[in-house]
């Protein structure tokens, strides 16, 4: 803005005697032409506006101008944008690893829940095994009992029955040899004699 400012008034600096000169009709095309170039030449450095030590003051004020309205730019909108937008972004990664962390915690805890549950369910299925088998032991053992119980009654059972059938076969063979006995002496000495006294006579025999 400064640079621009400067250039018009150099023009209008520069372009100013001509109309003068014409007027005053002393000074021909020539000379105006060098007065001009004088002119420019005197104005310092070529006629760059920039290089113009009479411009430095105004090119000062202009850029302290511009530096505090960058700044303030800076200050009141950038930087405070910039620090919101970090500050935003701070919070969300500390949210993040906030969520993180609490995952992380929860993925521990049921971790340990599991193999809580898993030592539970294993010293649950050793005790349920453990009652299981005293259990059918148990049963075993008094089905077993029973049978033996059972086999003694019928054995006892079957000796008393044995014994009275060999009591009675002793019984009966007794009488058939009392029988015989009779019937022998009888025929042998042709005097009859009873059951009674031939059973009598084999008991005698015998003791």
């Amino acid at each position: 803005m400064s640079q621009s400012t400067m250039v018009v008034a150099q023009a209008t600096t520069t372009e100013a005697p001509a109309p003068a000169a014409a007027e005053e009709g002393a000074a021909p095309a020539g000379e105006a032409g060098h007065t001009t170039e004088s002119t420019g030449a005197e104005g310092g450095h070529g006629g760059f506006p920039p290089m113009d030590a009479h411009s430095f003051p105004s090119q000062i004020f202009w850029l302290v101008i511009f530096f505090a309205l960058l700044y303030l730019l800076m200050s009141k909108v950038a930087l405070p944008r910039m620090a919101a937008v970090l500050e935003k972004r701070h919070k969300a990664i500390e949210s993040d690893l906030s969520k993180a962390s609490a995952l992380k915690h929860e993925t521990e805890a049921a971790i340990q829940h599991y193999e809580k549950s898993l030592s539970d369910a294993r010293a649950n299925a050793q005790g349920i095994a453990t009652e299981t088998r005293s259990r059918i032991a148990a049963e075993i053992e008094a089905e077993r009992s029973a049978l033996e119980k059972t086999l003694s009654a019928k054995l006892a059972e079957a000796d008393s029955r044995i014994s009275a059938t060999k009591a009675k076969a002793m019984q009966d063979v007794h009488e058939v040899a009392a029988e015989t006995a009779a019937e022998i002496v009888s025929e042998l000495t042709g005097h009859k004699v009873s059951k009674e006294h031939a059973a009598k006579a084999i008991a005698g025999l015998k003791g």
